[in-house]
């Protein structure tokens, strides 16, 4: 059985950091490819944003929001993401999402999605 569990979310001020963590199990091969994306409540799925992601060779991807601000790492057997995010801004109040897929697909939009934690920034 797969599963991708996100923990770490919560209420914090606006400059504060926070560090999501993302434990993914049960899919194929490892290291997987894994990734975090961010939805704004209110807002459809089809507008999640990315945050980052990390692929089957260990390179790692921001979105430009992200860049400066947040850095992801994994762990040394592939399958745990955490998400530091510095410098934290009211706007980045939202739910964080992870997904994960095999090295092989490494396809994170149709892969497995957890079912997020929530993030809010007061100012």
């Amino acid at each position: 059985e797969v599963q991708v569990l996100e923990s770490g979310g919560g209420s914090i001020q606006a400059g504060g950091s926070l560090t999501l963590t993302c434990a993914a199990s049960g899919i194929d091969d490892r290291p997987y490819c894994m990734g975090w994306f961010r939805q704004v409540s209110g807002k459809g799925r089809e507008e999640r944003e990315e945050v980052a992601r990390i692929d089957e060779r260990h390179n790692i991807e921001y979105a430009e929001f992200a860049k400066g601000r947040f850095t992801v790492s994994q762990d040394n057997y592939g399958t745990t993401l955490n998400l530091h995010m510095s410098s934290l801004q009211p706007e980045d109040t939202a739910m964080y999402y992870c997904a994960a897929d095999s090295l092989w697909s490494c396809d994170l939009e149709d892969g497995y999605w957890g079912q997020g934690t929530q993030v809010t920034v007061s100012s």
